[in-house]
């Protein structure tokens, strides 16, 4: 019998890679309002979303 995604059975699964690359601090933002609306005070860190929809 086949077991579902949700039996907990976390064996059956392969491991995960992630790949991070290195990071350099720079600076900080120099309007830290803006930086904490934008979601981090690393201007390098900010990377807005900028894909399309699926059509």
């Amino acid at each position: 019998m086949h077991e579902h995604w949700n039996d907990n059975n976390f064996d059956d699964f392969p491991v995960a890679m992630a790949y991070v690359p290195w990071q350099k601090f720079e600076r900080l933002c120099e309007d830290l309002e803006k930086g904490y609306c934008a979601g981090t005070i690393f201007p390098e860190l900010d990377k807005p979303f900028t894909g399309r929809r699926c059509v």
